[in-house]
């Protein structure tokens, strides 16, 4: 069974990979797309990757939120509909299996399918999808997998917010190598999808695999920047923000400590320093992400 993530993270993280994700990219992405696109998201978790890309597709769509994790898939039902219906948006259920979000531009029917992905793509309806995307996913898996589902598609695949191992806490700290190098060998351990996980080698991965499948393969960076003072892209993060970084900085001292065999004293010195910062407001954080999207040639 492929690593899984709680809710609360999920809903931590929404807001900042909405700002990270790049933009341009998501456009490339959804240009080449025909008039009523299918999508099939692997690892959709809550869905806020549609939340991400339908808005700015902006007309009738279809989505097929794939997840190993029922809780999960059944919480992307009700926050889509929340959140549609908040904006004014008339939501429908004709199914257990179906929402229908009824956007100004065209519906968004959205179904989910529970997949175990370590086997992917095998038991993924790949004939009948028009984009394969998915976010914060293929730092998990192994180079084998994303051979296989290169192999296997003849679509656009987008991979948004791949680790890129580039991370920085300001301001800086004696131990910061020591927790970065720690962290960066515990995102290379096998987290359940057939082999040792890419981590930060994601997105050279995919373009290896995607181009010498004859896909033009591009990529734009997509860092999370978190500061819980100062200007923020989007109005009341900032309680968010501080929230958010003290996760990062337990995850990041959890993830060191796990690969840590001699006990070192400095993990947990960091990891004090820190929370206190973020206590203060004097934290910040550049976590590196990079978006990956390899597109079939014309024919």
């Amino acid at each position: 069974m492929a690593e899984e993530f709680a809710l609360d993270w999920l809903d931590l993280r929404e807001p900042f990979d909405a700002m990270a994700r790049d933009t341009d990219l998501a456009d490339a992405l959804l240009a080449r797309l025909p008039a009523r696109p299918r999508f099939l998201d692997l690892g959709a978790g809550t869905g806020s990757l549609l939340r991400f890309l339908a808005p700015r597709l902006g007309r009738a769509q279809v989505w097929t939120l794939v997840d190993a994790d029922r809780e999960l898939l059944e919480a992307a039902f009700d926050t889509i509909a929340d959140r549609s219906e908040a904006i004014g948006y008339k939501v429908t259920v004709p199914n257990r299996r179906t929402l229908l979000v009824h956007a100004p531009g065209g519906a968004w029917r959205v179904e989910t399918l529970v997949a175990d992905l370590a086997e992917a793509p095998r038991g993924l309806p790949l004939h009948s999808v028009d984009a394969v995307v998915s976010s914060a996913l293929c730092d998990l898996v192994s180079r084998d997998w994303v051979g296989r589902l290169a192999a296997a598609l003849r679509v656009p695949f987008y991979a948004a917010l791949c680790v890129t191992g580039r991370d920085r806490f300001t301001p800086p700290h004696p131990a910061d190598r020591v927790v970065a190098d720690g962290f960066r060998r515990d995102q290379g351990r096998d987290k359940g999808f057939g082999g040792v996980a890419l981590g930060d080698r994601a997105p050279a991965a995919i373009a290896e695999a995607f181009g010498a499948r004859g896909f033009a393969v591009s990529s734009a960076p997509s860092d999370w920047d978190v500061r819980s003072r100062g200007a923020m892209p989007m109005p009341g993060l900032h309680e968010a923000a501080s929230r958010f970084l003290s996760e990062l900085v337990m995850g990041h001292a959890e993830a060191a400590q796990r690969q840590d065999r001699r006990g070192d004293q400095r993990i947990g010195a960091w990891l004090e320093a820190r929370l206190e910062q973020v206590a203060a407001r004097r934290l910040a954080a550049r976590i590196g992400h990079r978006d990956v999207l390899a597109l079939p040639r014309r024919t």
